[in-house]
């Protein structure tokens, strides 16, 4: 083959082949998210992944924990917190992409008790007066199994429903603290502890555990879950999935989970 036809064999060759590193795979958006969100976000993620072809990649905890590791510079596109308490800390450290910020989700608190065994009867709790009496009486030297009571969302909004309600002061010496709401309800179900104090939508997603009484909403501070892209986040299709979790197809998988969906779409700060 002579020269000149050699090189425009090559051209030609060069101009249907892509140039290695022109194209890739775009990259995996990266969501820290309260615990308790993991069966609905997962489902949710996954119909984003279906519809836009771009994965996430999530990571769950405790909201105080991945706040502060998004402090010290974690690598994150996108956090969801549990509470708002957090979503501020985060927003005070500078960790937030500026009017980003919404609130996303509702959720309500419950007491649980384990299944009971094969001939037994479940508890009977009434949020009355009495209310510490009763769980003294039913835990039996047992513990009450919540998530870390001043710092995890959870774990804040437990205690300050007992303390509203007069009951802190004859459990706290029995409560067993987990690191997370998830772990707390674990420790219901596997029968380590007889009562614990989670989310409702924790509850609906564990078999082994069931509800007998839930909070008044009065009785601690509105469970509200905000969700905000972080500042050095440089991946464009986190905006695309905070929008889409804001979303009608998003919001089917929230709300099998027993999650409220935020009504009107816009910023909350």
């Amino acid at each position: 083959m002579r020269p000149t036809r050699r090189i425009l064999t090559l051209i030609a060759v060069l101009a249907v082949v892509p140039v290695a590193g022109t194209a890739r795979a775009a990259d995996p958006v990266v969501v820290f998210a309260a615990a308790s969100l993991k069966n609905a976000l997962d489902d949710a993620a996954a119909g984003w992944t279906k519809e836009t072809g771009t994965i996430t990649r999530i990571s769950y905890a405790g909201s105080n924990a991945l706040a502060k590791q998004i402090e010290a510079g974690a690598p994150a596109d996108l956090f969801i917190s549990a509470d708002q308490a957090w979503m501020d800390y985060a927003e005070k450290a500078g960790s937030l992409k500026p009017d980003t910020r919404v609130d996303l989700l509702r959720n309500a608190l419950v007491l649980i008790a384990s299944e009971p065994k094969e001939g037994g009867s479940d508890p009977e709790v009434a949020l009355a007066p009495d209310l510490g009496s009763t769980l003294t009486r039913i835990l039996n030297g047992g513990k009450l199994a919540m998530a870390t009571i001043d710092a995890v969302p959870a774990g804040k909004y437990g205690k300050a429903a007992l303390e509203k309600l007069g009951a802190w002061d004859a459990v706290k010496g029995q409560v067993a603290q987990a690191e997370n709401v998830r772990a707390a309800l674990l420790l219901v179900a596997r029968g380590e502890a007889p009562l614990g104090i989670v989310y409702a939508t924790d509850a609906a997603a564990e078999p082994g555990v069931h509800v007998v009484a839930t909070f008044p909403s009065d009785s601690h501070p509105p469970i509200v879950y905000p969700a905000a892209l972080i500042k050095d986040s440089r991946n464009p299709d986190a905006a695309t999935l905070l929008a889409y979790l804001r979303g009608p197809a998003a919001r089917a998988s929230f709300e099998r989970q027993g999650f409220r969906v935020v009504g009107k779409p816009g910023a909350s700060r």
